[in-house]
């Protein structure tokens, strides 16, 4: 049977709704397919990929840190970069930063987990010694590319802290235990400073300081070191004591040596003096004469005549002698001045 209407040669079909014949059928008209655009594509990969390369060749090294290159072409470059922004290949040059600040290692008892524990060693004369030790050092910061070739971020584990503990131990071992607990800590010191000196120097390290927290000896080795202790200083008291008691021995002779001299020296002078009024004496007699004359008492009045004879006259026995009868109720006589020496000629 022919379908008059044609509609079997357009594909009519009662089971598809016609959009020409029924516009009512459900929805609105279904709307074209988006389509993707090639060249955004290409604009946002190239952002992406821009970004990535930024990134990669941009780096930032921190304050106190210095940052060393690994070229995948040719390998550790020699020269460090140092704080602040670089420039690197991107996707080529790796940057590895190492602290260069002021670092410290501690080696005793109660450190942190991870930490060795305190260095044990032995002193001059075998006995044991515990020492908790603490270093204090920095990285070479012209020489961080070759630290970072040889030895590698884990420096510290696998140079540092060897060499520390045998570097201690030699220098103990130069030490008696009495020293090193009494008055040669600081020596000790610097022995562990000189021999850690070479070995971080060979290694692209700076020693800053090398701090001995603590040295311990067997109880009973401390007791009778303090025991020889007290005792040499009773001695060394003692002995003191007896320099001073010499000392003062010493200035009493040295006084009693200083008297005599001095009685010595003033008897000389006295006997000179006596020798020479002697021989003035014998060489003027009238000295004689006005020596006895000044030793006479006051109340006697006398008066020396010069004459060959060398005599002296009493006044008070002529005073004695009978005045003339003639002379009756005579005036007061003033006594007469002694008459001065005169001379022989």
């Amino acid at each position: 049977m022919t379908n008059p209407s044609g509609d079997h040669d357009r594909g009519f079909s009662p089971l598809r709704p016609d959009p020409v014949n029924n516009p009512t059928s459900n929805g609105p008209p279904a709307s074209p397919p988006a389509r993707f655009s090639p060249r955004l594509g290409l604009i946002i990969g190239g952002v992406v990929v821009a970004g990535l390369i930024a990134a990669q060749s941009i780096t930032v090294i921190p304050a106190g840190f210095v940052g060393v290159v690994f070229s995948s072409f040719s390998g550790v470059k020699p020269i460090p970069l140092q704080e602040g922004l670089h420039f690197v290949l991107p996707f080529v040059d790796h940057v590895t930063t190492y602290d260069a600040r002021l670092q410290e290692v501690t080696l005793a008892q109660n450190t942190a987990q991870g930490d060795e524990g305190s260095i044990r060693a032995r002193s001059k004369e075998g006995l044991d010694i515990t020492a908790d030790v603490t270093v204090q050092f920095r990285i070479d910061r012209s020489k961080a590319a070759i630290l970072h070739k040889e030895l590698g971020r884990n420096y510290i584990n696998t140079v540092l802290r060897p060499q520390v503990r045998s570097k201690v131990r030699d220098s103990i071992g130069q030490f008696g235990a009495a020293d090193l607990i009494s008055n040669q800590r600081t020596q000790l010191e610097a022995s562990i400073t000189t021999e850690l000196n070479k070995s971080f120097s060979r290694n692209n390290l700076v020693l800053d300081a090398i701090l001995l927290r603590e040295l311990k000896i067997p109880e009973s080795v401390a007791q009778a070191i303090e025991q020889k202790q007290t005792a040499e200083q009773q001695v060394a008291v003692e002995r003191n004591r007896l320099q001073q008691a010499e000392i003062s021995a010493q200035r009493d002779v040295v006084q009693a040596q200083g008297k005599a001299k001095a009685a010595i020296e003033t008897a000389k002078g006295e006997a000179e003096a006596l020798s020479l009024r002697g021989r003035a004496l014998k060489e003027n007699p009238q000295l004689i004469q006005l020596t006895v004359a000044e030793r006479l008492a006051p109340g006697i009045q006398t008066v020396m005549l010069p004459s060959d004879g060398n005599f002296l006259l009493d006044m008070k026995s002529l005073g004695t002698q009978s005045l003339p009868k003639t002379a009756q109720n005579p005036a007061p006589q003033t006594p007469a001045a002694p008459a001065a020496p005169q001379s022989g000629n």
